[in-house]
């Protein structure tokens, strides 16, 4: 596979060439960056309830027994008959929508990374800004 040409640091007045955005001496402006942006994300647009229930025990116990009932595969892959190790547990009706039904066991469903953003992507497509 070819790699990216080098081109110049993003800093100010840095002569550097790099593969990257920033050069290795600058690399913490983009640390810096991705920080400040998640710290926006968690203080005004994180749920904070969601974010409470992903930390529980209760949850923690459920996201195990779903992984342990699909024998750690991701259900959409299996169904295409692909061996895919799954990297989360999903609720196949948003929490959102459907609070009530965050614990039950036939609402969740393992999924690789790839899956759950399709996911995610068709969820947002269906039901819009509530998810």
């Amino acid at each position: 596979m070819a790699r990216k040409p080098l081109r110049p640091c993003n800093a100010p007045s840095c002569r550097n060439l790099t593969r990257e955005r920033y050069c290795e001496e600058h690399k913490q402006i983009e640390v810096q960056q991705n920080k400040a942006r998640h710290n926006y994300y968690d203080k005004y647009q994180r749920d904070k309830d969601a974010a409470a229930f992903y930390k529980s025990v209760a949850w923690q116990r459920m996201r195990e027994q779903a992984l342990q009932r699909d024998l750690g595969l991701c259900q959409h892959c299996f169904a295409n008959k692909e061996i895919t190790l799954a990297d989360m547990v999903d609720h196949i009706i948003p929490i959102k929508l459907a609070w009530e039904y965050r614990l039950w066991l036939d609402n969740l469903q393992s999924l690789c990374n790839r899956c759950h953003a399709a996911k995610t992507a068709e969820d947002k497509r269906e039901y819009g800004g509530r998810v």
